[in-house]
């Protein structure tokens, strides 16, 4: 049974249950999943984990990311995206390019988020954005996330051609490294908001997880479509690219395959123990038993 990762170039439309769908018929098994959710209109670096290597994926999905985006300044949607509706044009004719930069500035380092209404968070049980389209009023939760790069590419002033027709906008081309947890579409509100003009997203791109980056993607919306499944990223390269390795030894390898606890210092919370170049297992430290397994993925 085949096991790995595969890097997909996520086409705009499609979602990423969608992308997994394709993938389960790709590779011929239901045991698919992926890491880290892109909305619909968003495009870019999705990582789907095949068999074994969806036993990874949560831990991936936690790992920094970058994205570009084009942010318009001078109209504010419902969804923070230009897939809402607008619920306020107040214009960005009075915002300036100085004016623009100077506002990035605030939004680096450790800052506190209120993410989108419309995500995927769930309230009492159900999902925030579901909650919103049923008409319901969501008030999430601020979070800590980091924001290490928030870089203004091109600005681009103009008008809208769609509803309301003529008001002025500013566009704004930026590329952003942040923790996972960072909404792009609440740092494109909330830019608007401190410029006081509104803001939403009208594209973003995803280009890189953690070691996983655009380059490395087998699959497109052509591949999708088609019948080939391009060969997996193996289990003891996405081990490489993701975490700290320990090497063991063949009698540590014994015990790992039965989920014991390893008498061995390890370098950071989630560190995957190889042996012969494959991956065996997660591990973390433990004050008790030095280091005890988070999964194992030996057998």
């Amino acid at each position: 049974m085949v096991s790995g990762l595969v890097v997909v170039d996520k086409p705009q439309g499609w979602t990423s249950h969608q992308v997994v769908g394709r993938c389960r018929r790709l590779y011929g098994t239901r045991k698919v999943g992926h890491a880290g959710t892109l909305d619909p209109m968003a495009t870019g670096v999705l990582l789907v984990g095949v068999n074994r290597a969806t036993r990874l994926l949560g831990h991936l999905a936690g790992h920094d990311k970058t994205y570009t985006a084009t942010i318009r300044l001078g109209i504010d949607t419902v969804t923070d995206d230009a897939e809402g509706d607008v619920v306020a044009a107040r214009g960005a004719s009075g915002v300036s390019e100085a004016d623009v930069r100077a506002a990035v500035g605030g939004f680096l380092g450790q800052i506190s988020q209120v993410p989108s209404a419309v995500s995927a968070i769930k309230v009492d049980g159900k999902r925030a954005y579901a909650r919103v389209r049923a008409g319901e009023q969501v008030e999430l939760a601020a979070r800590q996330v980091t924001v290490s790069r928030y870089e203004v590419l091109a600005v681009r002033p103009g008008e809208t051609v769609v509803e309301p027709a003529g008001t002025p906008v500013l566009d704004l081309d930026v590329i952003v490294d942040c923790s996972s947890g960072t909404y792009i579409r609440a740092l494109a509100r909330d830019l608007g908001a401190q410029l006081g003009t509104g803001g939403h997203l009208t594209a973003l791109r995803r280009t890189r997880i953690g070691g996983f980056e655009l380059n490395m993607a087998s699959l497109d919306e052509q591949g999708l479509a088609g019948d080939e499944a391009p060969p997996l990223i193996g289990l003891g390269e996405v081990a490489r690219r993701a975490f700290p390795v320990v090497e063991v030894s063949a009698a540590q390898a014994v015990e790992i395959g039965f989920g014991r606890p390893l008498d061995l210092s390890l370098p950071a919370d989630v560190t995957a123990l190889v042996f012969d170049g494959e991956l065996l297992a997660l591990y973390r430290p433990d004050p008790e038993l030095r280091a005890a397994p988070i999964a194992v993925l030996a057998g």
